[in-house]
């Protein structure tokens, strides 16, 4: 075995300085990557029904419920469906997304006529597969 006396390895203290920096870049990098991972999942959505008004169409059917709806939560949601009463709603404007810390109103066109002093449960089902209940009474007359 040849020995080269005229060649020099490294330190052993700069190995370790570069040792530690490698270390420090990569538990950098794996902290911003957790730390974007962790705001992406607590990314909340919450609805809260605010007032619900029990309201007649044009020709005097009493078939429309307006609902406003704000979302209280830090992201924006999607409502997908509607129920009212555990009958899934066809007709209305109730699809669309709310930002986040902002109102919506949402017509619910129901397929019978409401009736007056009735409870009514409203169930919202959002894209991410949250629901939101609330139970409104219509009017007595």
């Amino acid at each position: 075995m040849i020995v080269w006396k005229s060649r020099k390895a490294l330190s052993p203290v700069v190995a370790s300085i570069i040792l530690i920096a490698v270390t420090v870049a990569v538990s950098i990098a794996v902290a911003a990557w957790m730390g974007a991972l962790t705001f992406t999942f607590t990314a909340t959505e919450q609805l809260t029904i605010t007032g619900v008004q029990f309201s007649e169409t044009s020709d005097d059917a009493r078939d429309l419920i307006l609902v406003t709806v704000r979302n209280t939560g830090t992201s924006p949601v999607t409502i997908t469906s509607v129920e009212v009463s555990g009958e899934t709603v066809s007709g209305g404007n109730y699809t669309g997304t709310i930002a986040a810390n902002s109102q919506a109103l949402l017509n619910i066109t129901i397929s019978t006529s409401w009736d007056y002093g009735y409870n009514y449960q409203i169930k919202l089902m959002t894209s991410k597969g949250g629901q939101f209940y609330y139970t409104a009474i219509a009017p007595t007359s």
